[in-house]
């Protein structure tokens, strides 16, 4: 399995430290964070540094800001061509997309991910149907712990896996509380995430969203594996 964390997740801004804490014996992914638009020039700026820090990972992601509040949406998409240049998935929050015409440029590296119950677009897979007839080439983030949160039956979890297997790209994985904050994984998660994580293909990349210290990620690697060690 290809298994790894955010950088945002376990460092916020700081992406160096969030290499050296995802920089692991049993990690072979890392999602890049970007996740406030600040965050987003200076982060592109130091990819070219990064490239020895990013060699122990078979897979890499970008997470593009959640909220695009003082760049134009022609700007926006611009920055990120760079990232769809180097062939890596770029995680879209779909309510930051107004003109679909501008992301389509960027064909499969957009990557759009479910939402958790605050957003108003994104929560379901009727809504992200939506989404996809407009960006035929992009792929899918499932966000397992925005759908448990969305509905604990994982109904939902199912309904996204149904419809949109063949695009999911990667995973992000977490307890997502009542108020929408990402923490470690615990007993209630992983056992509901056990009821759908059959249709979860092993070659699939986890990305874990959970806010971990350094002597803490061997065992939520091994928290990841308790999810897909039962058949149901």
């Amino acid at each position: 399995m290809k298994i790894g964390f955010s950088t945002g997740s376990i460092a916020l801004d700081d992406v160096q430290r969030g290499l050296d804490i995802a920089t692991h014996c049993r990690t072979n992914a890392v999602e890049l964070s970007a996740l406030r638009e600040d965050e987003l020039d200076p982060l592109l700026q130091s990819l070219d540094r990064l490239e020895n820090n990013l060699k122990p990972f078979g897979y890499i992601s970008f997470h593009a800001p959640s909220k695009r509040e003082k760049m134009s949406e022609i700007e926006f998409v611009g920055k990120l061509r760079q990232v769809a240049d180097r062939g890596w998935a770029i995680i879209v929050h779909p309510d930051v997309i107004e003109d679909f015409s501008l992301w389509r440029a960027l064909g499969g590296a957009v990557c759009i991910e479910n939402m958790d119950k605050r957003k108003k677009i994104g929560r379901t897979a009727a809504q992200l149907e939506r989404i996809f007839d407009q960006l035929p080439e992009a792929t899918f983030c499932f966000d397992i712990g925005h759908a448990r949160q969305v509905d604990p039956t994982m109904q939902e979890a199912e309904s996204f896996l149904r419809c949109f297997k063949h695009r999911i790209r990667q995973v992000h994985m977490s307890y997502v509380n009542s108020q929408s904050r990402h923490e470690r994984l615990n007993f209630e998660s992983i056992c509901a995430f056990q009821q759908v994580a059959h249709w979860l293909d092993k070659s699939i990349p986890v990305i874990l969203e959970t806010p971990v210290r350094c002597g803490e990620v061997d065992d939520e690697i091994s928290a990841v594996e308790k999810v897909f060690a039962v058949d149901v």
